[in-house]
């Protein structure tokens, strides 16, 4: 298997997709919208590129559990390119082109770049954006909406920051949300941890759809009393009254501007940051696949590119791939690119069949889901796991976190590759000579793998590639008897390799100074028992 995922039919395992698509569709409804409203842009532009990152994006990915859409991350740029090229139209002139650009991109191969960002800054990076998450949907969660559901910036339009607005929210709590909210994150924890083991029904019927099922019914059921929730607390889907005033909210790019030099500016501002955030996205995504499947970049940023085009075209915001559906997809049982393209359907069926019906999900329970999303991105105990990988996989870690949880993604990501990089310099050099292959074949491949003396996540592409092109049903000889380090980047590769070799029925034989094993279970305990090859178990 080629590092293209090879995934099964769009119906193998729609038992599986068609639940978690929905509870994508619950987590993105909100996020499309408020991300839109914090962009500076109609509403209904959020919906447009929800629905091509799910539908078309969906269709072209090679990932097989990454969903895209609008990004936080591009909200601040989208805001200021409105202003500054004279109007929406001109906008999405930038937004084709920066697709047009992503497609290049593609085509010259820069996917590779995913590949060099340590583990430890992309395991902070879930972190931060778990943390980000919690922190931001509290005041929702207690019915203060004075933010939008997508502005993840630690300082906000509001003139509070992160932190200033929950001191805020307590003094604003709005007891029907706070009632239902907690509802339904009962629910959800009930039917999670107790009911989903009971029987399959309650695994098809995903808690989340059952807690927003329960929101619509509380908001009638409430109307008029002290417990009854205000429109400005409850979803907005822009309510078309006739089929050409829906039409009337579609956008299109103006191509007289295309000599305007700050156009292309804005769009290779565009294509650059989207690339980035979608292989930040997909290294993450294939950390969190059970699977341990391998998306390739560089078909990744030519569907994100027509994406975009396609986007731009019709009136809807850039699109990247996005941590927060994707792992909502992963945390609920999404096995294929199925549950992407489904949540897409979804998000169009319902704008244009029963928009009246989602303005009547309250944004507290929306909250309640985002919260568990986020917890379960952030949980306590990966704190714990890495400060015990030592020093140098926890400062890179650790300053990430705080880089995205006090400025934004990209900086924070920049900031905790910054002192990876300084810990590589000061406690390894680059050994061009990392890896020698030999193809000793006799009826079946067998390959010997030698590492050298220091091996560092700089060769984690390099290695990545060469396990991934081993043929099917072949024998692998990994000798690292001259290793005296070797990064848990590259260990984490080859554990990830232990199932992938199983399912293309490669067997693996490890030598090393201490002897030899046959198939080991787990090259990390493996490691951890026998200190050489030194690791980054201590500083």
């Amino acid at each position: 298997m080629s590092s293209d995922v090879k995934s099964s039919s769009f119906f193998g395992n729609i038992k599986s997709d068609l639940p978690a698509s929905v509870v994508v569709f619950f987590v993105a409804l909100p996020l499309c919208l408020g991300i839109a409203l914090a962009s500076g842009a109609p509403l209904f532009s959020g919906l447009i590129a929800g629905i091509v990152g799910g539908i078309v994006v969906g269709a072209l990915s090679g990932s097989a559990i990454g969903v895209s859409g609008p990004a936080a991350g591009l909200a601040a740029i989208v805001l200021t390119a409105i202003g500054t090229l004279g109007g929406f139209e001109n906008f999405l002139l930038a937004v084709v082109l920066g697709g047009v650009i992503q497609l290049i991109f593609g085509i010259l191969k820069a996917g590779v770049i995913g590949y060099y960002f340590p583990s430890s800054v992309i395991k902070g990076m879930l972190t931060g954006i778990g943390i980000i998450i919690i922190l931001k949907q509290i005041p929702h969660f207690f019915g203060y909406d004075a933010v939008a559901e997508g502005d993840f910036a630690f300082f906000q339009r509001d003139g509070e920051n992160t932190f200033s607005e929950l001191g805020v929210l307590l003094n604003n709590i709005s007891i029907g949300p706070t009632i239902i909210a907690i509802i339904g994150l009962s629910i959800m924890l009930f039917w999670d941890k107790v009911l989903a083991k009971k029987a399959k029904f309650f695994k098809i019927v995903q808690g989340p759809f059952v807690a927003v099922l329960l929101g619509i019914i509380f908001y009638q059921a409430t109307k008029g009393t002290a417990y009854g929730i205000e429109s400005n607390h409850l979803v907005n889907v822009p309510i078309p009254s006739d089929f050409d005033s829906f039409l009337g909210q579609f956008s299109f790019p103006n191509f007289g501007e295309i000599g305007n030099p700050a156009i292309w500016i804005t769009a290779f501002t565009i294509a650059l940051v989207a690339s980035l955030e979608t292989l930040l996205c997909v290294e993450a995504t294939d950390k969190l696949d059970p699977e341990k499947r391998v998306t390739p970049t560089n078909r990744e940023l030519m569907a994100q590119g027509t994406g975009n085009i396609l986007s731009g075209m019709i009136g809807g915001l850039p699109i990247t791939q996005v941590i927060v559906r994707s792992s909502a997809n992963i945390q609920s049982g999404g096995k294929s690119k199925a549950s992407a393209i489904v949540h897409g359907f979804l998000l169009l069926i319902s704008v244009v069949l029963i928009p009246g019906l989602l303005n009547m999900i309250p944004l507290s329970v929306l909250a309640a889901i985002l919260l568990i999303v986020g917890f379960k991105l952030a949980k306590p105990g990966l704190f714990k796991v890495m400060y015990g990988l030592g020093w140098k996989q926890f400062l890179p870690f650790i300053v990430t976190v705080l880089g995205i949880v006090f400025t934004d993604l990209l900086i924070g990501i920049g900031m905790g590759l910054a002192v990876g990089i300084v810990i590589i310099l000061i406690k390894s050099y680059q050994n061009s000579h990392f890896l020698h292959v030999e193809d000793n074949s006799d009826g079946r491949h067998r390959i010997k793998m030698t590492l050298a003396e220091e091996v560092t996540f700089f060769n984690k592409g390099a290695i990545l590639h060469e396990l991934d092109e081993l043929p099917e049903s072949s024998y692998l000889e990994l000798d690292v008897r001259k290793t005296r380090y070797l990064d848990n980047d590259i260990i984490e590769i080859l554990e990830d390799f232990i199932v992938k070799a199983k399912n293309r029925n490669i067997d693996i034989k490890l030598i090393s100074e201490r002897g030899t094993v046959e198939n080991p279970a787990s090259f990390i305990d493996f490691f951890r028992l026998n200190p050489k090859p030194r690791t980054q178990t201590k500083p």
